[in-house]
């Protein structure tokens, strides 16, 4: 009967599986590389559930700060973060210790 039981649930599982690997596929991720004091791209368009990483290639730290709430990146020089996306919506972000140096992320499905 353990036997029964156990092949029962192994074969569940792997019913399932193309479920988990179709949501796992779908996230991406997008890279916001700063050089030159710029932000580049400057307009990214994700899904929520994806993944933004944000680069510092520039030798001065900067920020990636969210107008209004949402999220305040830290980013020293030559340095790397990675944020998960988890809303819908449409988000200007700055640099807080240079504000001419901005760009725009847009979530939507």
């Amino acid at each position: 009967m353990d036997v029964l039981l156990w092949k029962v649930a192994v074969v569940g599982a792997l019913m399932m599986l193309p479920f988990v690997t179709e949501s796992a596929a779908q996230a991406a991720d997008h890279r916001i590389t700063i050089a030159r004091m710029k932000f580049s791209p400057a307009l990214v368009q994700v899904k929520a559930g994806d993944v933004v990483i944000w680069e510092n290639d520039d030798m001065f730290r900067h920020t990636a700060t969210a107008r209004g709430n949402g999220f305040d990146i830290d980013l020293p020089p030559k340095s790397e973060k990675r944020m998960t996306i988890t809303e819908d919506g449409a988000v200007d972000y700055y640099c807080r210790f240079h504000p001419a140096m901005v760009g725009k992320l847009e979530t939507g499905p």
